[in-house]
């Protein structure tokens, strides 16, 4: 005969008649030839009888009300979900239970009190008046099914460990009844939580009791699995609102579940499977909300592609610590310790000693940690008298941080994962406790620090070691190019290459926008509209910089020497600096040289590939070069986009205004062109080439002849290109005169070993690489000792904010293949 599956619907599957159609809709769906279905009562309603006993008790005739309002709730359901011919016999039933329960209540209203049996009897009901309503909605829509009051079989006892059932006695009234009552439907739905006692009283299996009922008859019924349904996905590995990027665990097995439920993860508890684990039975965890979701399957494999299952906290707790010279070598130390606790009724959580035997320590709830120490102090007063015990200490407000997984023992690393990930989160560690079966690490942390330990712990085993947490400051021509450009190839270099690129923070001067997880890149202009927050680059840095993310970078798309001014904060915080803005490199040369320090001391990278040449490789062919030996000479480029597009279209056949004038129309220019007539930009990146082959330069030791009069630098925009005319006369001559000894002009940035360095407009010849240059083309030689007589080249485009950002682009891949993605 096929072996039935349990099932079981707790409170909030079954909060309404609505819920109550959904939950037969899932049961309808399945193929299954016979089932169990335990139920609870519907949510709030246990609550509401223990409201009503405790009022009664002190005659607050408001338990009246309270029943009423439960009847009514009660009424209206079977009148939602069972057919008027078939919703009488419920109704009167219900009328009936509730004159009962009314009856206890007076009784107890006259005595002033309950007994622990009234509170039972009458909590009990709402599970007996939920089991008879799913059944009848189930009967009406065509499944056969029949209700059991769990009473009538279950019998139990509560002893020191909890609920202990009667397995024979048990196991003899379902024979009996089956002998009653002929075979069972197809559809059994069973009463959770609700037991009865060897005398015939009634009592409960106490709160949240309906997962051990689904256990218990699954064991008596010879289950196949048990479905436990509820309002999550499953088990997950770690507690979401603390963890953003938890997953859920598709297996688990008996023993791991037992471990994370013991430390309050949201799985069943470690009693309410023992049952099952008895008889070898599955337990699936499923989403009644989401009922195609596979869940969480906890059975005795538990097999899975991770050695680490979980991370459960307990908050809350007290680390006692006790030392002494006294207790080394001394038998029964321990046993007089724990017994004194255990004379005081204190549970221990966790236990840790070194093998000197120096020190113990233990874990216990926060509520009791003085009880505790008190304990200790008296069961050790003579040594401590005699100096042979020092140290009792409490320190309170600890958490214990446990990591889980049956498949740690044996696999080396796993521990030392788990500790380096909370080195590198700054967590410190108070105490250690692992068994021999190497299934659980547990470690004691401050409370303050449990929430960042959590996330640590669970990126260092669960995120790709490829996740970078990106912020983006700056979102203009540049910046939100590269937003773009990471928009279209996220998706592939994560499927392709395990490498999980997350821009969690994105800023303009004056806003910002944060995500928790990451920010939808498809609509990243949406989210600097109207809900933002105003950028801070302290909250930015904070924010980039997760705990529970292996690696943080920040990409700085502006040209501000504000932002620039905080990269050495973030260097040394660890987040890795990526930019085109040349303001850091080209500041004063101490604060160059603390960024570079930075780098070596804090293990966080700076690149600023785009600072000289956009997307040329130019600063990575120079470190090439220096690295494996070569002596540089003299380097001389064409370094700006703007400069070599002018002097390109320069013919003689327009003049020079005109095509400064045409320039700045098409965007090919700053704003204000004077940025980039006046030489400045190609010295700052001479300055920056100057420092990279260890030229101790500034900016004021480059001889810059700009293209800007001195008595137009402070004229308005629209002024400077009124007067620029005035200029044309003097460049045409230049041009000229260039053009009779067959060369063309250039503005051109050059530093050599000795330290000479100049930004200056010059003349070519034909034959000379800088004269065969195409538009916005950025060109550089570099002569060395090995590249001599024939200089090195690189060329290409040096302008426009594609190639700008695909450089910003290159540099974040080359960040990501350091930090050891395969691309």
């Amino acid at each position: 005969m096929e072996r039935r599956i349990v099932h079981k619907f707790g409170g909030t599957s079954v909060a309404s008649a609505e819920r109550y159609r959904h939950v037969a809709g899932i049961l309808a769906s399945r193929s299954e030839g016979r089932r169990a279905v335990v139920v609870s009562a519907m949510s709030g309603v246990t609550d509401g009888l223990v409201r009503a006993v405790e009022l009664a008790a002190r005659r607050d005739r408001g338990y009246l009300e309270a029943l009423e309002q439960l009847r009514d709730q009660h009424r209206n359901t079977i009148v939602a979900l069972v057919p008027p011919d078939e919703a009488d016999e419920l109704l009167e039933r219900l009328d009936r239970d509730f004159t009962d329960v009314a009856d206890v209540l007076h009784a107890t209203w006259l005595l002033r009190s309950h007994s622990e049996r009234a509170m039972d009897l009458v909590t009990g009901y709402g599970e007996i008046w939920s089991a008879q309503m799913l059944a009848g909605h189930l009967g009406s829509i065509g499944e056969p099914a029949g209700w059991l009051d769990a009473r009538d079989v279950l019998v139990v006892a509560h002893g020191p460990a909890g609920v202990e059932v009667d397995w024979r006695t048990s196991s003899e009234r379902l024979v009996a009844l089956v002998a009653r009552r002929g075979e069972l439907p197809p559809t059994l739905v069973v009463t959770g939580y609700v037991a009865a006692t060897a005398d015939g009283l009634a009592t409960t299996l106490g709160r949240n009791g309906s997962d051990l009922s689904a256990s218990i008859f699954a064991a008596l019924l010879e289950a196949a699995e048990i479905h436990i349904w509820t309002d999550v996905d499953g088990v997950m590995s770690a507690n979401p609102r603390l963890v953003p990027d938890a997953v859920l665990i598709d297996e688990l097995s008996y023993n791991e579940a037992m471990e994370l439920a013991y430390f309050g993860a949201r799985v069943i508890h470690p009693s309410t499977m023992a049952p099952a684990v008895r008889n070898s039975i599955p337990i699936f965890i499923r989403n009644t909300f989401q009922p195609d979701l596979p869940g969480t399957r906890i059975h005795l494999g538990g097999s899975s592609d991770f050695d680490v299952k979980g991370f459960a906290t307990i908050e809350g707790v007290s680390l006692v610590n006790v030392e002494g010279t006294g207790m080394i070598g001394v038998p029964g130390t321990a046993h007089r310790l724990f017994g004194a606790l255990h004379e005081e009724g204190v549970s221990v959580t966790m236990i840790s000693q070194g093998s000197s035997e120096h020190s113990i320590c233990f874990v216990v709830p926060g509520s009791v940690g003085d009880r505790a120490r008190s304990a200790v102090e008296r069961a050790f007063f003579a040594e401590r008298h005699y100096g042979q015990v020092q140290t009792v200490e409490l320190m309170p407000d600890c958490c214990v941080l446990a990591v889980v997984g049956d498949r740690m023992a044996g696999h080396p690393g796993v521990a030392g994962k788990f500790f380096g990930s909370l080195g590198k989160a700054g967590v410190n560690i108070r105490a250690i406790a692992q068994g021999s079966s190497e299934r659980n690490i547990s470690v004691v942390i401050d409370n303050a620090d449990a929430s960042r330990a959590l996330r640590a712990v669970h990126g260092g085993f669960y995120l790709s070691p490829q996740t970078l947490s990106i912020g983006v400051v700056g979102c203009g021509l540049v910046g939100g190019t590269l937003l773009d450009q990471l928009a279209e190839q996220a998706r592939q270099l994560k499927c392709e290459f395990n490498l999980d690129l997350r821009v969690r923070a994105i800023a303009t001067s004056k806003r910002a926008a944060l995500a928790e997880g990451q920010l939808d890149l498809g609509r990243w202009r949406d989210s600097l509209g109207s809900d933002f927050e105003q950028t801070d680059l302290a909250a930015i840095a904070d924010h980039v910089h997760a705990e529970h993310l292996p690696h943080a970078v920040i990409i700085d798309c502006t040209a501000s020497e504000t932002v620039a001014q905080e990269y050495a904060g973030w260097l040394k915080r660890g987040i890795h600096v990526i930019t085109p803005n040349k303001r850091a490199n080209t500041a004063d040369l101490g604060y160059y040289q603390t960024l570079r320090r930075s780098t070596r001391d804090y293990g966080a990278r700076y690149l600023y590939e785009t600072t000289v040449g956009a997307g040329l490789p130019i600063i990575q062919t120079l470190r090439d070069l220096v690295q494996t030996g070569d002596e540089i000479r003299e380097i001389e480029g064409i370094l700006s986009g703007t400069l070599s597009y002018l002097f390109n279209v320069y013919d003689g056949t327009r003049t020079f205004s005109e095509i400064v004038a045409d320039a700045k129309a098409r965007g090919f220019t700053e704003p204000d062109p004077r940025d980039d007539l006046s030489g400045m930009d190609v010295g700052r990146k001479v300055v920056i080439l100057a420092r990279e082959i260890g030229i101790p330069m500034g900016l004021k030791e480059v001889e810059v002849e700009g293209l800007v009069p001195h008595e137009m630098e402070h004229l308005s925009v629209p002024e400077f290109l009124e007067a620029l005319p005035t200029q044309d006369a003097a460049m045409a001559a230049l041009f000229e005169k260039a053009q009779r000894r067959g060369e063309v002009l250039r503005y051109v940035g050059r530093v050599d070993r000795e330290g000479n360095a100049s930004a200056r407009l010059q003349s070519y010849p034909l034959d000379h690489p800088f004269a065969r240059i195409q538009m916005t083309d950025n060109i550089v030689l570099f002569r060395t000792r090995r590249y001599q007589p024939n200089p090195l080249v690189v060329q290409g485009p040096g302008a426009g904010p594609e190639v700008t950002a695909g450089g910003v682009f290159a540099d974040l891949l080359r960040l990501s293949s350091s930090l050891g993605a395969s691309l």
